[in-house]
This record gives structure tokens, sequence and C-alpha cells, in this order.
């Protein structure tokens, strides 16, 4: 098999055969000339159901991912009711992680449960727990590792073993990984899912999301549901993303680099009570981390010592550190989850501390960011 960097510039993206040009065009088209009633030329009829430029970008994310089928969405949270609803039916049971990401909680809590779907949130980092949460009725483990915005670590294959001894569809959501650090399928996982908005784009220019399987009936059933409900992203959408991923490789190395260097800070600062990242030795899941990941990503998370009132402070303080939400671009962004992100989950099992704060390290100078998160943290002494 070729080389990550290599199959990000490559796969899907040939030389235009009329033009010779080296990047895939953007086709904005609705519709396609057919050559009599149902000859369609490459298959493209209508573009909800199909597009050029998406396809090139479908297959670029299955070869990262190392499955047979992707299917691009309009965002994160489309590609992930899409896969509920061909999952799951109602008196069905889902497995959430304990810390899962808000717009995750919120469309199963406030959307599927009204619908007759159950769900229970479980520590995923628990295997005997994740096993005692199972029932009959379980069709879906839906896992996240590392997890937003709490960075918990999911024993992938555990999960998978778990999830198929009770004959259920475990799902991982990749976003905080990305395919470089990351492979769920080649551990187990059934569907890989991806808001491409992040690190897949990495540029804080697009909305998008992604569900990657080998699994040949469940890909016709989720193309089936795509083209039905309509989830898809525009042509322009699709092409940004494609672009942002051929540099996904050394922009993860960077963002691990910049990582490494914010929670070595962060652990030494006496305005922080507590550093969560997964590449430090004393994080909980550390050592499963280290055998699923090829590196520890970009993402840190902090309890501040001095409350809700010093996390808000540190957020208002930074200059580089961008106040802001999402996540994965290039640029460093700084937030608060219980007061932003995840202000969903507020009054429920899945609040976060409200002395949380998120970072987004991003591939700028690892000394300036340095010298400014550190630059904040002193300001709150």
């Amino acid at each position: 098999m070729q080389g990550f960097s290599t199959r990000a510039i490559h796969a899907g993206q040939d030389p235009d055969p009329t033009t010779g040009a080296v990047i895939p065009p953007i086709h904005p088209s609705s519709t396609y000339a057919q050559d009599g009633v149902g000859g369609t030329r490459g298959g493209y009829e209508y573009s909800r159901a199909a597009n050029p430029t998406r396809t090139a970008l479908q297959e670029q994310l299955a070869a990262l991912e190392g499955g047979r089928h992707a299917f691009a969405f309009g965002s994160g949270m489309g590609a992930s009711d899409t896969l509920l609803r061909v999952l799951m039916r109602p008196g069905d049971h889902v497995v959430i992680p304990h810390d899962a990401y808000g717009g995750t909680f919120r469309l199963v809590d406030k959307v599927l449960k009204h619908w007759g779907i159950e769900y229970t949130p479980v520590d995923l980092a628990d295997p005997r727990a994740l096993r005692e949460a199972v029932r009959p009725t379980t069709t879906v483990v839906w896992a996240e590792s590392p997890t937003n915005p709490l960075l918990g670590i999911a024993d992938i294959p555990a999960s998978a073993e778990i999830a198929h001894g009770a004959g259920a569809k475990l799902v991982v959501d990749n976003t905080f990984a990305s395919p470089y650090l990351q492979q769920p399928l080649a551990l187990g996982a059934d569907v890989v899912l991806h808001s491409t908005t992040k690190y897949v784009g990495g540029h804080s220019d697009v909305v998008g999301g992604a569900l990657i399987t080998s699994d040949d009936e469940l890909a016709e059933q989720v193309r089936f549901t795509q083209n039905a409900v309509g989830s898809v992203p525009s042509p322009f959408d699709a092409w940004l993303t494609l672009r942002g991923a051929k540099t996904l490789a050394v922009r993860m190395e960077r963002h691990s680099d910049n990582a490494e260097r914010i929670a070595e800070l962060l652990t030494a600062h006496p305005a922080v009570e507590r550093v969560l990242y997964p590449g430090l030795p004393e994080h909980p899941g550390h050592e499963i981390a280290a055998k699923q990941m090829r590196r520890f990503g970009g993402m840190v998370s902090f309890l501040a010592a001095g409350g809700s009132g010093a996390a808000l402070r540190i957020c208002a303080t930074t200059k580089l550190f961008t106040l802001a939400e999402s996540l994965g671009g290039v640029e460093s962004l700084i937030e608060h989850p219980g007061q932003m992100t995840h202000l969903s989950v507020a009054g429920s099992m899945l609040e976060v501390p409200d002395n949380l704060v998120r970072v987004s390290v991003g591939i700028e100078d690892g000394d300036d960011l340095v010298d400014d998160l550190r630059a904040a943290l002193d300001a709150v002494r």
C-alpha cells in the first residue's frame, strides 16, 4: 500500500482526462446530460445522488481510512443523523460516551429519543462498564477516541469485541485523532465518522462530515438514505475538503509537536489544576492511546485552578489563541466548553466541569503559542 501522504495527494485525483489539469475540477452542475433515457455518463444524473467532485473526495477519504466506501456529507451531524437512521429503529438502544460531544448528545437526547430510541452514557475507557451497558436491543456502540472535550480514550479493539458479541455495530468518531493518527477500521470498528470541518479540512473554511466503512451492505444503505434525505455537501465544499486533506499528515505532525509543548507548559503551571492530554504518561488512557495512535494529536484540555472565573479569564486573555468554537484548523483556538460547545449538555449527566478550558493547538510557531498561553495563565495566578 502507498504511504499516507501519497494517498492523500493522489487517491481519487487523477489528472483531468480532457485538459490534463492536475487538480480535480469543481463540478457545480446540478444535473447531467444523458445519452438516451437512462444512459448516464459515469452514473451521474443529479448532484444530490452523486457529483464528480464529491466522488473524488470520497475516494480520497476511503483511501485515508483504509475503507472500501466513503460518503461525504454537508456536516458531521448530518453524517451522524444519517448513520443512526440506517442502524436504528424505534425501540433500539445505543451506548454513547459519558463525555460525548455535545452535538451528538443533543441529537440522541433531543431528537432521536422522541422517535423511540433509547441510550445509555458509559465510560468507554472501562470495557467492563460497556459490557454491562449493552442490552438485547443494543444496535450501536458509539465511541469517540479521544473524546470531546475531556480527551478520554476508548479501547477500540475491546469495544469492537463487546459490540459484535452483542450483535451491535461499533461506530468510532475519529474527528480528534484524524485518519493520520488513528485507523479505527483496522482496529475493529464497523464505521468511522468525521466532522471533516476539523482536521481533515484543516483551514476553518468549510463545514462537512464523512462516513467510511468496508461493510458493503451497510454502504448501500447509507448511500440510499443519504440520497433520500439529501444530506450532501456542495461541490465547492467537497473541493475545499479535498484540498485541505492533501496536507493532513504534515499538519498533524506540527499540531502534535505544538500540543506536546502546550501540555508541558500546563503541567508545570500553578494556575492549572489538571491537564487532560493522552500524551502525558499520567493520563489514564495513555498506554491504550499509544497502541492505537501514531501520535497524540493537537487537542489539549485543562482544569483551571481558580475555578470557573479563572477559566473564563484565561479564555479572554490569550492573543494568539482565538476565542472561538470548533477545532482542527491551522490557527490556535481556545474555548470554555461549559458555556460554548457543550452548553447543550448542561444539567445532564454529561455536564462538563465549569473550570474546563479546551485548546485546539494550531501550527503557528511553538514558542509564540507557549508565550501567549503562559501570559494568560500568569495573569490569573
